[in-house]
């Protein structure tokens, strides 16, 4: 059975998205910081006739991330697929308030973070020929909103370095792509406000797995 790897797993879309591709036949290794929430979500997954299992971890902490996943790959075999789409905090900040310490936490979680995951997935996908990486972000990863400058800033680095790998490994049968959700994730939003449901968005990435023309996708406006 093929294995889809959710770095960053909560109750919207990475659940979402793990229903679709186990709804393809795909095993699901979650990755979370808590595992009341990893627990919560495996047996939803379950009842769904999924098979699931959590591994706890903190992103930001790099040997954390490398370990779970290298835990999922004990459990499950390699990892076909890796949807990396933490959260290190919404942080307010304009650009000319950037520190670096404000900054840290960010670069910490969303970019050092990604390139750990990838560094212990990788060597698998390589052997195999084939294998998908799907990096989340925010619309700001393409055009930045001036009061998450520390977010922003970490999204585009991970961003460039995910269009990067496309570009390289994709002669290698590995392929990578960016998708920035400029929208409300939720099944309902203030009157207004553009949003789309979980599910719905979650079927854009089986689409960016099977059709693997984009490096980058973008979802709403």
């Amino acid at each position: 059975m093929p294995t889809i790897a959710i770095v960053g797993a909560g109750p919207g879309l990475g659940l979402s998205i793990a229903k679709v591709f186990g709804g393809h036949g795909f095993d699901v290794a979650l990755i979370s910081r808590t595992k009341t929430n990893l627990d919560a979500l495996i047996a939803e997954l379950t009842e769904a006739g999924i098979t699931a299992e959590g591994f706890p971890a903190d992103v930001a902490d790099h040997a954390q991330v490398s370990g779970a996943l290298d835990a999922a790959i004990a459990r499950f075999g390699r990892i076909d697929v890796l949807e990396f789409s933490p959260h290190a905090g919404l942080s307010m900040s304009s650009p000319k308030e950037v520190t670096v310490n404000t900054l840290r936490p960010q670069i910490d979680t969303l970019l050092y973070g990604a390139v750990a995951a990838v560094q212990t997935v990788l060597p698998g996908m390589l052997q195999a020929g084939s294998g998908t990486l799907l990096f989340t972000t925010g619309g700001g990863a393409i055009n930045p909103y001036p009061m998450l400058a520390t977010v922003n800033i970490a999204q585009a680095g991970q961003r460039n370095w995910a269009v990067n790998l496309h570009n390289t490994l994709a002669d290698e049968g590995i392929y990578a792509a960016n998708v920035a959700i400029n929208l409300m994730i939720g099944a309902e939003a203030p009157e207004g406000v553009p949003h789309r449901a979980p599910d719905e968005i979650a079927l854009d990435y089986w689409t960016l797995h099977t059709d693997r023309a984009q490096a980058e996708h973008l979802i709403g406006a």
